[in-house]
């Protein structure tokens, strides 16, 4: 029994593949960033239907955001081989996941914008990046969080129109003291700051919302698309909830740069298991 997992920092999409039948679960993202192995251990203990096949699972093929180098893996590796002791673990960047589900054959430029945002190049073998992701604080451009700091901000300098402003406090209640507790002071502030996709998606419509994303999308194509040399001449490809959500708004900032839109894929995971089963899982049967 196979499991193949996409793991945001919000969410985790996990695949059973076994003779008789195909099941998913889900549990909360595990970024080991934020998470330590015994969250991970718990993350899958606490999911009923994880925790019944526990045994029975002879390799995870695990791909996460976060998961960007050998020491970082590692904490990932330790609660998986904890809770999955009869399996062999593997775990890898959520980039590759991004470029497996996305990969029709040629070589092109996957990207990911869900609650974090980053992109790579795949060539049908290796997977590279030209710049790194820099996180919620410096970087995630045109990702939920980026998106959430900017609501947040400009619903307390009080530079929202006055419909959404209004909307907003009257959802949230929200004050300043509570928003930079949350922000500077709690953990997995990016996930907070993500949760406020919803209000936005809300208001997808609105031509001051409309305005903030394609402005954000163009600042992510600048900065992690257009630094491929060849990006004009092969497909960007794109992963993720925001993406999928606006996607009028990608596809007209995607044509600023003359970017030549392939697939835009909400969730990875089908792409990702369809992967593994052409590619990889063939290999060990």
């Amino acid at each position: 029994m196979i499991l193949v997992v996409d793991s945001g920092s919000t969410k985790s999409d996990w695949v059973l593949l076994s003779d008789t039948k195909q099941q998913i679960f889900s549990t909360m993202g595990l970024n080991p960033y934020f998470h330590s192995e015994e969250i991970v251990y718990n993350a899958v203990c606490e999911n009923e239907g994880l925790n019944e096949i526990r045994a029975k699972i002879e390799h995870v093929y695990f791909y996460g955001a976060g998961c960007s180098s050998d020491a970082l893996n590692q904490i990932i590796v330790n609660g998986l081989q904890k809770a999955f002791a009869n399996a062999s673990i593997l775990v890898d960047h959520d980039l590759k996941a991004c470029a497996y589900a996305t990969y029709e054959g040629s070589p092109a430029i996957s990207c990911i914008i869900g609650t974090g945002s980053n992109s790579c190049y795949f060539d049908g073998n290796e997977v590279s990046e030209v710049v790194p992701a820099l996180g919620y604080v410096l970087g995630d451009e045109g990702s939920g969080t980026y998106f959430g700091k900017q609501l947040l901000s400009n619903y307390l300098y009080k530079r929202l129109p006055d419909h959404i402003q209004q909307a907003f406090f009257e959802e949230t209640k929200l004050t300043k003291d509570q928003i930079v507790d949350s922000v500077y002071m709690q953990p997995n502030a990016n996930v907070y700051l993500a949760s406020f996709m919803p209000f936005i998606v809300k208001f997808a419509s609105d031509s001051y919302i409309k305005d903030m994303v394609f402005k954000g999308f163009k600042q992510f194509i600048d900065v992690h698309v257009c630094c491929y040399p060849n990006y004009k001449d092969v497909k960007v490809h794109f992963v993720g909830s925001i993406a999928a959500l606006f996607h009028d708004e990608l596809k007209a900032a995607c044509e600023i740069f003359e970017v030549n839109l392939g697939n835009t894929i909400q969730k990875p995971i089908d792409g990702l298991v369809r992967f593994h089963e052409k590619h990889i899982i063939e290999k060990i049967n």
